[in-house]
Parts: C-alpha cells; sequence; structure tokens
C-alpha cells in the first residue's frame, strides 16, 4: 500500500509601500494591496479550494486526509481582512482529518542567522495556531522547506516528532523519496517530497506543452500505485496556491482534486494520511544526511533564492543585526513590524536570475527590479535605525 501524504503551504506576506529616502512614516506595510490580493487570492483559491477539501472529507468519509501550514502572516491577515477564510479552516480542521503544521510564524529565514529568534517565532506559531484550532502542531516543516541535519536537531530539540523537507535528487542519491527516514543521530523522523509528482500538479498541470498532457486522475493515480514495492509514501507538497491561482479554474484543477482522492483509493490498494499519521505508522529505512542547506525553490534546491546575490545577502544580515537593540527599545508594534520585515518573500524580490528560475521571481515580485525590492527594504530599515536611536 502506498500512501498518499498531501501538504500544502498557505501562505501571504505583508508586502511593503513604496518607500523613499526621504520618508518618516512609521506605516511600512502597504494594506490596500495586501487587503486586494488576499481577496483575490480567497476567491480564486482559498475559499473554494477549502470547501473542495471539505467536500472530498465527507464524501469519502473521513479517508482522505491533508496537512497545512498556515503562516501567521496569513491568519493576520484573515483576521482582519476576510475572517470567513479563517473560519473555513477551522471546519477542515474540526473534521479531524486535517493536521496542521509547525513553521516560523513570519515565514522567516531566522534559522540561519539568530536561533533565539527561530525558536521564539516557532513557539509563537503553535500558540497562534492553538488559539484558533485548538491544536499544537507536533511535525514541523522550514520556512520553503529550508533544511539541513542541524535543523533537524533544533527541531527534536523543541519536540517536535516529524520534519519536511525537499527530496532533491543530490542528497537522496540512489535513495526514494517514498520512504521515512531519520537525520543522522536523530530520532525525529524526516519526510521528503517527491518533487516529480508534486511538480507533476503543482507546475505541469496545466502546460499544453508537456508530454503527459491532460493529467487525468486515473494516469496519476496509475503513478501513485507504481511507488508499492519502491516505498510507502507518496509525499506531494505544494502551494496551496496551486488551486485556483497558479494552475486556473480553466485548466480543470478542481475537477482533477475533486475525482482523485476516489481514483488513488480505488481498489483499497492505497490511502492518504496526514503527514503525522505516516510518520508513526511507517518505520526509518535509514538516515539521510544533509550537512549543506537545501530547498526546495528554483533547479539548484539551496538558497540562492533568497541568498544569491550580494543585494540579498546584505539587506538579511542588517534586518538580523537589528535583533537586541529592538527588543531593548521595548516598543512591541515596532518588534511586530521588524518581525513582519524578515518575512523571506522579501528577499525573494531581490532575487537577480535569469531563464525560468527568474521568470518565476519577476511573477511573484511587486517591484520593478530586484533592485528596487533592495532599495525600498533598506529604505524602511534606516527609518527603523532612526526610530531606535532616538
Amino acid at each position: 500500500m502506498a500512501s498518499v501524504v498531501f501538504y500544502f503551504q498557505v501562505h501571504q506576506p505583508f508586502r511593503l509601500r513604496r518607500y523613499s529616502v526621504f520618508d518618516s512614516s512609521h506605516n511600512y506595510f502597504c494594506d490596500e494591496s495586501n487587503e486586494e490580493i488576499l481577496r483575490k487570492v480567497a476567491r480564486k483559491c482559498y475559499l473554494p479550494t477549502n470547501q473542495l477539501m471539505l467536500d472530498c472529507i465527507r464524501e469519502h468519509e473521513g479517508r482522505f486526509r491533508i496537512s497545512y501550514a498556515i503562516t501567521g502572516t496569513l491568519l493576520e491577515q484573515c483576521a482582519q481582512w476576510m475572517p470567513e477564510v479563517l473560519d473555513s479552516f477551522k471546519r477542515l480542521v474540526d473534521t479531524g482529518c486535517v493536521e496542521i503544521i509547525g513553521e516560523t510564524y513570519f515565514h522567516s529565514l531566522s534559522f540561519l542567522y539568530d536561533r533565539g529568534e527561530f525558536r521564539h517565532q516557532i513557539q509563537l506559531h503553535s500558540d497562534l495556531m492553538e488559539h484558533h484550532f485548538g491544536v499544537r502542531p507536533k511535525a514541523f516543516r522550514n520556512t520553503e522547506l529550508t533544511y539541513n541535519n542541524e535543523v533537524a536537531q533544533e527541531i527534536e530539540d523543541l519536540g517536535f516528532e516529524t520534519i519536511l523537507t525537499e527530496g532533491a535528487d543530490h542528497v537522496l542519491g540512489y535513495r526514494s523519496p517514498n520512504y521515512v527516514y531519520n537525520p543522522p543521530g536523530c530520532n525525529i523522523k524526516l519526510m521528503l517530497k517527491n518533487y516529480r509528482l508534486s511538480d507533476d500538479i503543482a507546475f505541469r498541470f496545466g502546460n499544453k506543452g508537456w508530454p503527459e498532457w491532460p493529467l487525468t486522475t486515473e494516469k496519476f493515480a496509475n503513478w501513485v500505485d507504481r511507488i508499492n514495492g519502491n516505498g510507502y509514501t507518496c509525499n506531494l507538497f505544494m502551494d496551496y496556491e496551486t488551486f485556483g491561482e497558479h494552475q486556473w479554474a480553466e485548466t480543470g484543477i478542481f475537477d482533477f482534486m475533486h475525482t482523485l482522492p476516489g481514483a488513488i483509493m480505488q481498489g483499497g490498494k492505497n490511502d492518504f494520511l496526514t503527514v503525522s499519521e505516516a510518520s508513526a505508522k511507517y518505520p526509518a529505512a535509514g538516515e539521510v544526511d544533509i550537512p549543506r542547506m537545501i530547498s526546495w525553490a528554483d533547479a539548484e534546491r539551496d538558497l540562492t533564492a533568497w541568498l544569491g546575490n550580494s543585494m540579498q545577502a546584505n539587506a538579511l544580515q542588517e534586518v538580523y543585526h537589528l535583533h537586541d537593540a529592538i527588543l531593548r527599545s521595548g516598543n512591541p508594534d515596532l518588534e511586530h513590524q521588524w518581525r513582519k520585515l524578515q518575512t523571506s518573500d522579501h528577499f525573494y524580490y531581490m532575487c537577480t536570475k535569469f531563464f525560468e528560475d527568474g521568470d518565476v521571481h519577476k511573477y511573484f515580485s511587486p517591484y520593478e527590479s530586484p533592485y528596487d525590492a533592495y532599495i525600498n527594504f533598506m529604505n524602511i530599515l534606516d527609518n527603523i535605525r532612526q526610530r531606535i536611536n532616538a
């Protein structure tokens, strides 16, 4: 039997407003743009997809099971502008068929710069999940699946039982992502994304130039069935915005998702499990040693989406350099603003890659160029320094 493990990242950043060097306002975030984007994505993705997932759970009497990592920044926006989105996630969790995954509240890269801040943001996120959904996460995913052995050790020390990352070829070698593993010297379970099957849905589904187009549920269920004998899990990890936003409704993505559970479970050979259920059910098949940082971003599956040039490195270093001064200020509003500036998207917009990866970065960026993103960000940091000094 192959167990399909659906995990979805659900995230929206607080995008910055255009901030010049002469600006002195303490309002750094563009509420108008953030609300507009949230409403658009909610209309196209969150609300219809949540209803679809709820229908699938009910139709299959709880045998369809899924997992979500929902950032604190998204939930703040939902609470402020679209509480109906938050309510729709609550209805899903209330079914008992949905697991909430832990992460950093602000979708940050804090592990790389400040371990204390990293732990604090995980605590904040766990508290928020308990507040809204009545659960404390047992499984963890770091921002954008960034991971190495040290991340696993840190997360195990915090009491988590499972951690997720990318099933990159260069770390797996001959091994398959369809097994559960352990990091070296750890008892925590490690589950790796099957990026080929995940990306068939997330990136290739609507591509008419793809040799496998159109992707039918029968075809995909057959690919899942082939895992039997070469693994126990089919880990499908992707952005939730795949449904309706990245893959428009016109592609048939909603019909595909609605019929997929039945096709996969037909005949009783395969099933669906949450992350923690799969982690508990299947024994570790061995250790996977990942000493260098990986992620699920871009072709390289490394950190270059956020740390690939000097602008990104400088911006990240400068924002974390303010840590002690921010905390000493005793200003909770300033502290919260500073943490929203840690969200990885701000540094993603500064990426200067070309070709296909560069096109993806441009699609998400609200700026005309990476240099505009950097200048805007640094202008805001300068104002924060002035507030601290004052």
